[in-house]
Formats: C-alpha cells, structure tokens, sequence
C-alpha cells in the first residue's frame, strides 16, 4: 500500500511540472512579448519640462548694502511702570486685564482698606481732641499774660501756661501728622494708572494677599517703544550719537523699520562683553507690542554687491546652488557666498552667478539638472499676490 501511495504522488509532481514549462512556452511564443519587458526594465520616461511663470524667477542684481556693526535687542518702551502694593492687605478688585488700554488716573486694582478707615477714624478723633487741648491752653496762657501785665499773676504762672500751650501744640501737629498719614494708606489702597497706555502684565487676582512691595500690574506706554540692543565692544570705536539704523523684527514679517542712535552706555556688560545702545525710531512704522527680538544693523558705510535671497539658495552641508535658468533649461549652479545682510535675508554673492543671471525664486526639492523649462503666462492670482508657483523648498536639504 505504501509503495502505490508514492507511485501516486510522484505521477502528480511530473503532470504538474509538464504544465508549467508548457504554460511557459506558451507565454514565450507571443509576439512582441521579450522586447516589452526589456524596454520596461532598461529605458527610463525622459524628464518632463517644468512649467513656470514669471513670478518664479528672480534678476540677479545690485543692490546698496550697508556696512556697520550688527545690533540685537528687544523692542522695550520707553514708559513703563510696575505698580507694587504699598500697603498690607487683601485684592478685593481687578479691573483691568492684560492688553487693555488704560487712561491716566483710572483705577485698575482695588485693596481691602476697612482696617485703613478705622485707623484715619480713630486719628481723626484724636486731632480733634488735640486740638481742643491746644486751644484750652492757648486761653490759659493768653489769660495769665493779661494779668501778669497788670500785675495780678506771676510769671511763674504764665510760662508755666505757655510750656503746656506749647505741648498741647505738638500734640496737635502729631495727630495732624497720623491724620495725613492714615488719608495717604487710605490712596493706596487704590491702584492707578500713572500715565496713558496698556496692561502688559497682570500678576494678581481678587482675594490673594498683597504684601507690602508684591508686584500688581505693569502698565506700558505703547507710543514710547524704543530698540534696547546690544553692540559688541569690538566695533565701539564705529558708533556715534545720530547714525542710522535699519532692522527687522521678529514676529513682524519682512517689515523693515529705521532709527537712530539715542545713547551709548559708558560700561560694557561684564559677562558678554557687549555695550548698551538705545535706539530711536525715526520712521512711522513702529511695533505696538514689547519684548519682541529684533536684529539690525547700525549705517557706518554703504556699498553697491550683488545678492541672492536666502529663499533661492538650495544648501548641501556647507555648500550652496542655485537653480539658473538660461537657454530653456535649468542648470544647479555652485555659488560662493560673503557676509548676510540679516536684516533683509540676503548674502553677498562672491562668484558662481552674474548680473541679470535669472534664478528660481522659491526651487523645489525635485528639480532636475539640465530639466527643459516652459513659460507660461502669469496668472491673475498669482501676479496679484507676487507669490511663487513653483513649490518651496527647505533653506538647507541632506542632498543637492
């Protein structure tokens, strides 16, 4: 039975192997049928041309760089305040929250001032009974004077009257004095506003405990906003009172805003090395809001370089191409590059590119070098918004 079994399974093997080379040679004997799948194995689809328009090239050209030492800083104002407690108490009120304008004089924290009151109550009672005392004694002392001119009291008695006329009158200037003081506690226990400006910085709620110098509100003056950097005292010998300033701010787009130089600090910072310069705005345009970075550069010269955007470079490690379109085709050109212009996002151009040299403006990460190229005509949206049609591409790539 054994024997019959495996005759069996190996007749199965052997039809089966017959059915396969035959199915084989079948599939070999259509025509046309080798040739298909060595052309889909050994040639490649040529690259497509890329479509563009005009907003995707840049002109290479000149254009003045300024020279000078690079300033970073903060945008701070000028007028700023931060209201402390002048007195021990509880927060019963806040009335005004972060970014809300505010006038001057108008009240933005309220303190619990029950136990103030009862403090001017009781001063108040006692400069009054002072002040009765005094005018008692200044009765006596004027009475006993009037005799002792005509010789009916001794001038034992009438000095000894003037000495408590004269007591009773400091004791009036004393509860005078706590009145004043009492009324003064009473003021502070509301928290004005000491100019015209905004809340930048509420640091208290209703019910928390406000001790004597705790930090309430901060209260800015917009309008006053001024460019607190920092130069390194290696370039100080550059710096003068009244130069230009262009610089860009952070979080403000490609905004470009100009100052001059208000003051230069007299001491270097001990740990960094670097030397306060305030700088004033000049222009219209200036931000609304402190604390923002901002980065410039101080005008002590100006020269005319060429310059490629950061935007159009397309990094590989340390080195940086361009994509030049010239003769209908895209060539990846290596460029050397000098200083950047941090202020506008832009490096001075060495060698690699030439004046009027036309480059993409935003190069994607798929371009291919000696890629065939298409003009097409500008679209309205696009010549509307300036914007690029080719997709952008990372500053810097792990590849070219």
């Amino acid at each position: 039975m054994k024997r019959i079994h495996w005759l069996a399974v190996a007749a199965a093997v052997t039809l089966a192997a017959c059915g396969k080379s035959g199915k084989e040679g079948a599939d070999a004997a259509k025509p046309g049928a080798s040739a298909a799948v060595a052309s889909a194995k050994g040639a490649s689809a040529p690259a497509q041309p890329l479509l563009i328009s005009p907003e995707d090239l840049r002109t290479v050209g000149r254009s003045v760089q300024g020279s000078g030492p690079l300033l970073t800083g903060s945008i701070q104002p000028e007028r700023r305040a931060d209201l402390r407690a002048e007195v021990s108490t509880v927060v019963l009120q806040v009335l005004k929250e972060n970014g809300e304008p505010v006038k001057r004089g108008e009240l933005l924290v309220r303190l619990d001032d029950q136990a103030i009151r009862d403090s001017l109550a009781s001063a108040d009672e006692a400069a009054r009974a002072a002040a009765q005392s005094f005018e008692q004694a200044e009765r006596q002392f004027q009475r006993l004077r009037t005799l002792q001119a005509q010789g009916m009291s001794s001038i034992q008695a009438m000095e000894d009257a003037e000495v408590r006329r004269n007591n009773a009158q400091s004791d009036l200037v004393a509860a005078r004095a706590r009145v004043a003081s009492a009324r003064q506690q009473l003021q502070r226990t509301e928290v004005r506003a000491p100019f015209d400006g905004v809340v930048s910085d509420r640091k208290v709620s209703a019910g928390d405990t406000a001790q004597v110098g705790k930090e309430l509100v901060k209260v800015i003056d917009p309008t006053s906003m001024r460019l607190e950097g920092q130069v390194s005292a290696e370039r100080m010998q550059e710096i003068k009172v009244g130069q230009p300033v262009s610089f860009r701010v952070n979080g403000l787009g490609a905004s470009e805003f100009s100052g001059r130089v208000k003051r230069i600090d007299a001491a270097a910072n001990a740990t960094t090395r670097q030397v306060e310069v305030l700088v004033e705005f000049t222009g219209d345009a200036r931000p609304q809001v402190s604390g923002l970075y901002a980065e410039g550069r101080i005008q002590t010269g100006s020269a005319e370089v060429v310059m490629v955007p950061e935007a159009s470079l397309v990094w590989t490690g340390e080195e940086a191409s361009v994509w030049r379109v010239a003769g209908g085709k895209l060539q990846k050109q290596r460029v050397q590059l000098g200083e950047r212009d941090a202020r506008r996002g832009m490096y001075v151009l060495r060698s690699g590119l030439s004046e009027g040299d036309k480059i993409l403006r935003n190069p994607s990460g798929t371009l291919v070098d000696g890629q065939a190229v298409e003009m097409a005509a500008a679209s309205p949206a696009a010549a509307a918004s300036g914007g690029p049609a080719v997709a952008p591409v990372a500053a810097r790539s792990s590849g070219g």
